[in-house]
């Protein structure tokens, strides 16, 4: 009753008040900026019910993928709800009442009736009710990218809107019919494709034909730089597109706006000429004889414009047919393959004024350096993120789902392949394709499998069951690949099951399901597949994208190519695996719940600060700028974290310069002294936790001498704590005053300042920076990369939420004088009225830790359990100022980490204030038999916790 009584007085009396955030009342739009979205909303309802009733007017498929794996997982714990909607105007799709007949703990009844056109969730939760109500039907626009405005109300059960909510629908629930295969019939045969105009004007209709007549927003920008870089005098351009943006017409635009006497289209594929030559002709126009091809048994070499396969035309008898500076204009499509033989006796033979080459994976693993051959002339570059927001890709439905499982068994690397192929997890397979399903029930789909043999007798038994599919290999002659994907985009196959081909360089724009029933051995193959169904066609409104994730360690690859971040940081993929916003428009990326905890096991397992990992990284970064990066480039080019480079958890790597002079990169030298400043900066300051150290320290490189006056001065200038205690901690860091133990040992001798009336540099930094310009530069660039880094957090308060911190950096930005070693904070500290608190839930079987289990538990958004340490009573002295809490002006902080598995940093969660009814003191048993006396209390959080960090912290492994 407290919780809803709150809930009422900070929604319709006091905005400032505080209440739980489960219960709140709240409106609930669609943000595009904060990626905030209306189906989010419904995914926690639905995440934490153990009924719902859903009545809307119109339902579409994209608009019940959001909901599919939380239906899905509502089902293993078995859950049923129900649902409500109409055959109103005609606006759902005979193939939306298909897809809900495959959701087998749904109950879904349909109102025959004339303006019926309500939208409204109910769920019942524990101990309440939640009732969003407002303007979104169940469609993916509605849900995610329009304008809409819904209210969420929570109730206990006698509330009166909740009681009169209730009857409505069970009133519609009684005067409406089941839905059932039959009426589904009887529906598709009367149906007809209603004019959405008149229902909802230019908003519901998430099915268009799409046309390209000019150039896309993509192909505008790329054809603008590529003009500049000939203007410039440079003869040759690298376009990094994603698949599925239209990189044949970019190139057909560019020949036009070139209009080159004559021109050569390289391709590796027979089968890709003819649809090259079929773009440039709508472009281009002109005579049919223009366009030749120069692939097998044709040889039409006078042509104006002509298309060959590398294979042909890198024939030394083919090649001389032509003189070197035979074409003005020379594009070679897949260009990351040009670094086979083929390519290069056709590059080395031609002199064309301009050489384009077009790609959407520049990274290869063959070590080719794709950007060299381009003189580094990158004319655009849009990825996988860019190309959805800009509306160029068809929206997509990612589902990772959990692979099958017999016995505690789960598929893996090692699987032998009689439980690949075996019938009952082919009867899972068959079961989950149908339950995420496909836009407009027909399928055109490519299954992608871990071996041939299990590709091939898949491919016979899905025959068997009533599917129509074929088998593809390497092996197999491009005529046959040819009929075999004709075939599917003529709706005769449903299926085409391979290995190793149609990762790239393939063109089935009809493709609608993508199946993945292998490990994911790299991101770059990873998009490649995806991309495989991303290009736009009239015949869907969206592709299917089922990922089986069985216990492979590369799964934390996943998040990785989903969301594009490569910073190999575990948090940032931890993030992206319980947080999927980060995909724009209409798509979604859904995890099953037990995939979604597969994936946190491989992200704890890997070892991403490996020297191999680092070493990959940087190769690829230095391909692609020409020169040896900066740490500030790995930022900026959204590379590896510099962070894990220069940790110490490498090897005998305390600093980037030991890093480039193991990699005999470096570009000067540096004495033991200069390099252990660097190892202090790099461990101290590169995290970013404090803005201040950095700015003061930056602006005395410079040769700035500062006073305490100029020092608060400097931080009040740019918007930070200036207070004298700030500064003393600043001080106390920077001279090293602040480290004590094994930690100052480490750093002895590197101080960077002298504190005396004026604050200076120490004399051995200001001799550095005198006597050796390199070190200068590997200062300067480890200090701008520390700026960046310090953006993430929030100046206005001492600690960022959600941000992650080391137990001494706590210590650190409490502005305490004095390192604290880990081992002694334990689960908590406290000193005045400052009380850090330390939890790491999940301690595991063999947790040695302590002598008993503290059973810390976080029970809801707003609340935590927590025992203090033991042997404690209420005379303790922490104890007795939590019973004073009101009195004490004590600040309880709380960072919290999941398990020991995720290293030593702490989730920072907020402040909490005790519940001092709660507080009592317990005797609970030790390892050794005995027992020791704890307080138990419950904390409550001054701001609830981020619903999906709190559901992943929460979630067992």
């Amino acid at each position: 009753m407290k919780l809803i009584e709150s809930a009422i007085k900070k929604a319709f009396i006091d905005y400032k008040l505080e209440t739980s955030q489960s219960h709140q009342h709240r409106l609930i739009t669609n943000n595009q900026e904060q990626h905030l979205f209306a189906q989010n909303a419904l995914q926690d309802e639905l995440d934490t019910c153990t009924d719902f009733f859903i009545s809307v007017a119109f339902v579409t498929q994209s608009g019940l993928c959001f909901l599919k794996t939380h239906f899905a997982d509502l089902a293993s714990k078995g859950i049923r709800g129900r649902l409500i909607t109409s055959d109103y105007l005609g606006f759902n799709h005979p193939d939306v009442f298909r897809s809900l007949l495959e959701i087998r703990n749904i109950d879904v009844r349909i109102v025959e009736k004339e303006g019926f056109h309500v939208k409204g969730y109910l769920f019942e939760q524990k101990g309440y009710h939640s009732l969003i109500i407002g303007s979104s039907n169940l469609t993916a626009n509605a849900l995610k990218k329009n304008i809409e405005w819904n209210v969420r109300l929570t109730s206990l059960e006698n509330g009166e809107v909740l009681r009169e909510s209730k009857k409505e629908l069970e009133k519609l629930w009684n005067e409406s019919l089941p839905l059932t295969e039959n009426w589904v019939e009887r529906y598709a045969k009367s149906w007809q494709e209603p004019n959405r105009e008149k229902i909802v004007p230019n908003i519901e209709d998430e099915g268009a034909i799409y046309s390209i007549a000019r150039p896309n927003t993509m192909q505008e920008k790329a054809l603008e730089n590529l003009a500049k870089l000939r203007s410039d005098g440079k003869g040759k351009g690298l376009v990094i597109s994603a698949t599925g943006t239209g990189k044949t017409y970019l190139s057909a635009f560019d020949v036009q706006q070139v209009n080159p006497s004559k021109m050569l289209f390289i391709v590796h594929r027979e089968q890709i000429l003819k649809s090259a030559l079929k773009t440039f002709k709508k472009v281009l126009g002109g005579a049919g004889e223009d366009f030749g091809i120069l692939s097998g048994n044709s040889k039409d070499i006078s042509a104006k414009y002509l298309f060959a396969t590398v294979q042909t035309i890198s024939k030394p008898e083919i090649l001389e047919l032509f003189s070197k500076n035979a074409f003005d204009y020379i594009l070679i499509d897949e260009v990351h393959k040009a670094g086979a033989v083929s390519y290069h006796k056709v590059i080395d033979y031609f002199t064309p004024k301009f050489l384009m080459g077009m790609t959407a994976t520049p990274e290869r693993t063959d070590n080719f350096n794709i950007f060299e051959l381009f003189d580094y002339n990158i004319a655009y570059e849009i990825r996988l993120q860019e190309a959805l927001q800009e509306d160029l890709l068809c929206p997509f439905h990612y589902f990772g789902v959990t692979d099958y499982e017999k016995d505690g068994v789960v598929i893996e690397e090692t699987t032998n392949f009689e439980n690949l192929v075996a019938e009952e997890r082919v009867n899972f397979i068959i079961e989950k394709i149908q339950y995420y399903g496909v836009s407009r029930y027909k399928i055109r789909g490519l299954v992608f499998c871990s071996r041939k043999e299990e590709a091939k007798q898949l491919s016979e038994i899905f025959n068997n069951r009533g599917f129509y599919t074929a088998y593809l290999s390497g092996e197999d002659s491009i005529i046959k690949r040819e009929q075999v994907v004709e075939a599917l985009e003529n709706g005769e196959l449903d299926y085409i099951f391979t290995v190793d081909i149609f990762n790239e360089g393939i063109d089935i724009p009809s493709v609608n399901q993508i199946i993945m029933l292998r490990s994911t051995q790299s991101s770059i193959i990873f998009v490649q597949q995806l991309g495989r169904g991303l290009r736009k066609h009239d015949s869907k409104d969206y592709v299917t994208i089922i990922d089986f994730i069985g216990n492979y360690k590369n799964n934390y690859m996943i998040p990785m190519a989903l969301s594009g971040d490569m910073s190999y940081n575990k948090d940032s993929l931890r993030k992206d695996t319980f947080d999927t916003n980060y995909i724009t428009g209409i798509s979604s990326i859904n995890f099953e719940a037990i995939a979604k905890e597969r994936i946190f096991k491989a992200i704890d397992d890997v070892k991403l600060d490996s020297m191999k990992s680092i070493k990959d990284a940087y190769s690829k970064l230095k391909n692609r700028l020409n020169r040896v990066p900066l740490l500030v480039d790995f930022i900026e080019q959204k590379s590896i974290d510099p962070y894990l480079i220069v940790s110490g958890k490498v090897s005998n790597i305390k600093t980037y310069y030991d890093f480039l002079v193991k990699n005999r990169d470096a570009q000067g030298e540096i004495s033991e002294l200069e390099n252990k400043y660097l190892m202090f900066i790099s461990r101290e300051l590169l995290t970013g936790i404090r803005k201040q150290d950095i700015l003061l320290l930056s602006e005395m490189v410079k040769g700035r001498e500062f006073t305490r006056k100029e020092i608060k001065d400097l931080f009040q200038n740019n918007g930070l704590d200036a207070q004298e205690k700030t500064i003393d901690s600043v001080l106390n860091t920077l001279d090293l005053d602040f480290f004590s133990g094994e930690t100052s040992k480490t750093y002895s001798g590197a101080e960077l300042i002298e504190v005396g009336e004026n604050i200076r540099l120490s004399v051995g930094m200001k001799k550095a920076l005198l006597n050796n310009s390199y070190f200068k530069i590997l200062l300067g660039d480890l200090l701008s990369a520390s700026f960046i880094k310090s953006e993430t957090f929030d100046k206005s308060r001492v600690f960022t939420l959600y941000q992650k911190y080391r137990r001494g950096d706590v210590i650190r930005l409490l502005n305490w004088d004095k390192q604290q070693i880990a081992q002694n904070i334990g689960g908590y500290i406290r000193k005045d009225n400052e009380f850090p608190i330390f939890i790491t839930l999940e301690k595991g079987e063999a947790f040695s830790g302590a002598m008993m289990a503290y059973e810390d538990e976080l029970l809801s958004t707003n609340l935590l359990k927590w025992y203090t340490k033991a042997p404690r009573n209420m005379r303790s002295p922490e104890v007795k100022a939590i019973l004073n809490y009101d009195n004490a002006d004590l600040n309880m902080h709380i960072f919290i980490k999941k398990s020991d598995d995720e290293g030593t940093d702490f989730y920072y969660l907020g402040e909490v204030e005790p519940l001092l009814d709660s507080i009592k003191e317990l005797h609970k048993p030790t390892n050794d038999g005995k027992t020791k006396s704890v307080v138990e209390m419950h904390l409550k959080f001054i701001e609830a916790i981020d619903y999906k960090l709190y559901k992943y912290l929460i979630s067992s492994k």
